[in-house]
């Protein structure tokens, strides 16, 4: 099993540099496919330095559900990216104590990559009809630009009003991209795990075994 610690540390930005980096959020009970592909292509499609997975600690708008531990998330994390130099991993959120809110974490981010940089937030299309629900949705977007992935084939007409609204409101740009591998989904793998079935393909092997190894998503 490899090691969960020890790489994963923020650099700190030159003053006044122009860094452009992208932020990948999520619970990722688990990380999968889907995940590691939509920031791939955001990576490629707009010449982020690198993408900064940011696993959830106590994400404000699951906290009715059961997630896993956030430790679990965050080694299964470090094992899914672990070959890919343009991801990092953060512990920001996990480290944090109480509800993480998306707008500390950017104000953060700016700190240490400074004020000049460019922060590219990366969300999945279902996200998008949330946004005007989280905290301080107004001055997020003047921190950083979000990016919604959508799969091939969505059925995006809900989205591009939701999209259009924000934009109207708050005057700030969401920028889509299509990407393939989307309609892989976490739920979906715990069920199968739940329920015996194979989840080969659907996330790397390494994650799949920490899974087996630690009993997560049994009955």
């Amino acid at each position: 099993m490899k090691n969960y610690r020890g790489i994963y540390m923020y650099e700190h930005a030159v003053d006044n540099e122009q860094i452009k980096i992208g932020v990948m959020g999520g619970t990722f009970d688990p990380i999968h496919y889907g995940h590691l592909a939509a920031a791939e292509a955001a990576r490629v499609e707009f010449g982020l330095r690198k993408v900064i997975f940011m696993p959830a600690g106590s994400p404000p708008h699951k906290w009715l559900k059961e997630i896993s531990d956030a430790e679990h998330r965050y080694r299964m994390t470090v094992l899914a990216i672990s070959s890919n130099s343009g991801f990092e991993v953060s512990r920001l959120e996990v480290d944090k104590s109480g509800i993480s809110y998306t707008i500390d974490t950017m104000k953060q981010l700016k700190k240490t990559y400074g004020e000049a940089s460019d922060i590219y937030f990366i969300i999945g299309a279902d996200t998008v009809m949330e946004l005007l629900t989280w905290h301080k949705i107004g001055e997020l977007l003047t921190l950083c630009k979000f990016i919604a992935v959508t799969r091939p084939g969505f059925n995006s007409r809900k989205m591009e009003q939701m999209i259009e609204e924000i934009s109207s409101k708050y005057n700030e740009e969401i920028i889509c991209l299509e990407v393939p591998l989307l309609e892989i989904s976490s739920t979906d793998i715990r069920e199968r795990i739940k329920n015996g079935r194979s989840v080969k393909y659907l996330l790397p092997e390494e994650v799949e075994a920490y899974i087996h190894e630690k009993g997560l998503y049994k009955e």
